[in-house]
């Protein structure tokens, strides 16, 4: 019997990279649902290869546009995430979320009683909204694996695992494009610079939190969430190779840790062929690249995320959406020439640090309204005081 799937954020690199992976065995696997926000044509061309009867566009224009594509066809397309109970009639075997932004986790939480395992590749509905997740989850009985190299390579090592075994966990970072740059030579970036990462080819704004370390400070919240493990127990280790995801130092004075190619292909094959044996060809080790891996800390006068990481909350509040939407729009202001680079960190931590936001370190969302609320709050305050 084929394993059933849905990609919702089909047309995203993580989206396309599965897509590929499903072409080459498609007599084991049926995908029953892709999604878009806005790009129908690369959708249709999806739906068309794999043979997929149910879409989703959510954008309005490219929804009436693809409507007329597949008139006299037997596909069916919605515009929103609501007709799920028409589309899966039972459980599915697997879906991917790959949708950006806190725009995913609707669909996330709406997706998880029709699937047996989810696997996410959203950092803002994981970071913001993990207790609603987590608690949907468990109550559906949904097996849920992390899509990030950096977390699934610590889900791979830690799975059978007691958190008090484990020591210290290491995200490794490649340390962005401007690791080795002064304070002088920072304040005199170009947007064009910060889009050039050594390692990895990705979209503007990810791009831009490699360059500032934010990635991490996502990474570190994210992996506080979905491994259930203090901060304490988390670090970041700049390694600038990216061949090796994490590292975990246990107890027993064990040290594990997950190598791999700079592919996201790897970590979605892994999840899509967890229960399964199946095999990916990829690139012979390289001896001379093994002896060149380098581990070093973080310079916190040039990047001082630490002065986020240090006064996290404990648990999962509202208080991350705070920084997750302030970092969304400073970015965006970045972008707009509106501030500098050398500027962002300190702007970014000005603004969360306001009393406002300190009572968000003690409430919990309860539901995703909490959350939208605040996003939007968020938004429109860093609106009133930087445009």
């Amino acid at each position: 019997m084929k394993k059933k799937i849905a990609i919702l954020g089909s047309t995203g690199s993580i989206g396309k990279n599965l897509v590929k992976i499903i072409e080459n065995d498609n007599r084991n696997l049926e995908v029953i649902l892709l999604s878009a926000r806005k790009n129908y044509k690369e959708l249709l061309k999806q739906a068309k290869k794999l043979n997929v009867k149910n879409l989703i566009i959510t954008n309005k224009k490219s929804y009436y546009s693809i409507i007329k594509k597949v008139k006299n066809s037997d596909i069916k397309v919605y515009n929103n995430y609501n007709h799920f109970n028409n589309i899966f009639k039972k459980k599915i075997d697997y879906s991917m979320v790959s949708i950006s932004g806190l725009d995913g986790l609707e669909p996330i939480l709406k997706l998880i009683k029709h699937t047996k395992e989810i696997a996410i590749a959203n950092k803002e509905a994981i970071i913001c909204g993990w207790n609603l997740i987590k608690k949907s989850l468990k109550k559906y009985k949904v097996k849920f694996i992390p899509v990030d190299s950096e977390h699934f390579s610590i889900w791979f090592l830690s799975s059978k695992i007691n958190n008090e075994d484990i020591d210290k966990i290491y995200i490794t970072a490649s340390g962005g494009p401007f690791l080795y740059y002064t304070k002088k030579k920072l304040s005199k970036v170009k947007i064009s610079d910060t889009l050039k990462h050594p390692n990895w080819i990705m979209g503007k704004k990810i791009s831009f939190d490699s360059a500032t370390l934010m990635n991490k400070v996502f990474e570190v919240i994210e992996a506080r969430n979905i491994f259930d493990i203090q901060y304490e127990k988390l670090s970041i280790l700049i390694h600038r190779q990216s061949y090796i995801h994490s590292i975990i130092k246990f107890k027993n004075g064990m040290i594990k840790f997950v190598a791999h190619d700079t592919t996201m292909k790897i970590p979605i094959f892994n999840t899509l062929y967890s229960n399964k044996i199946k095999y990916l060809a990829t690139k012979e080790i390289k001896t001379q690249n093994l002896n060149k891996l380098t581990f070093d800390k973080i310079d916190f006068k040039l990047f001082p995320i630490n002065k986020i990481l240090d006064n996290l909350p404990e648990r999962p509040t509202l208080f991350e959406t705070v920084l997750v939407e302030a970092n969304d729009k400073f970015v965006d202001l970045y972008f707009k020439k509106k501030i500098t680079f050398i500027d962002f960190h300190r702007i970014l931590i000005k603004f969360i640090n306001l009393p406002v936001f300190n009572k968000y370190k003690n409430k919990v969302p309860k539901k995703i309204n909490d959350i939208i609320h605040l996003s939007e709050y968020v938004r429109l305050k860093i609106d009133n005081m930087y445009i």
